[in-house]
C-alpha cells in the first residue's frame, strides 16, 4: 500500500511511523502473515510503503476482515492510495537461489 504524508516537518513522519509500527503489529498477529515492510521515499520523504507478505491471497484477504484489523488498523489503511493492493508473486529470485516460478491462482 502507497501512502502520502503531507507535512513538511518530521514530526508527520514519525507519527506516520509510529502508527504504521502498531499496523504491522496487528498484522503479525493475523494467521497467514509472513513478513511486512514500512518504509519511506528517499527521493520523496512524503511517499510511503507499506509491503506486506502472506501465504496466499485469501489469508491477506481474510486478515482484513478480522476485528482487530478492522478496530485498530482501518483509520491508518484508509489513508493508503486508492489502487489495487493485492499481488501474486510469479516469479522470485534470490542470491543464493535460482528462479523459482510460481502459479496464479486465478485459474
Amino acid at each position: 500500500m502507497r501512502f502520502e504524508v503531507p507535512g513538511e516537518d518530521d514530526a508527520a513522519g514519525a507519527a506516520f511511523l509510529t502508527q504504521g509500527r502498531a499496523v504491522l503489529e496487528i498484522f503479525a498477529r493475523q494467521r497467514g502473515f509472513v513478513r511486512g515492510h514500512l518504509g519511506r521515499s528517499a527521493d520523496d520523504p512524503a511517499k510511503w510503503l507499506l509491503s506486506t507478505e502472506w501465504e496466499g491471497v485469501g489469508a491477506y484477504r481474510r486478515a482484513l476482515s478480522a476485528y482487530d484489523v478492522r478496530v485498530e488498523a482501518t483509520d491508518f489503511l484508509n489513508r493508503a492510495v486508492e489502487e489495487p493492493t493485492a499481488f501474486e508473486v510469479l516469479e522470485r529470485i534470490g542470491p543464493d537461489s535460482g528462479a523459482v516460478r510460481g502459479y496464479s491462482d486465478r485459474g
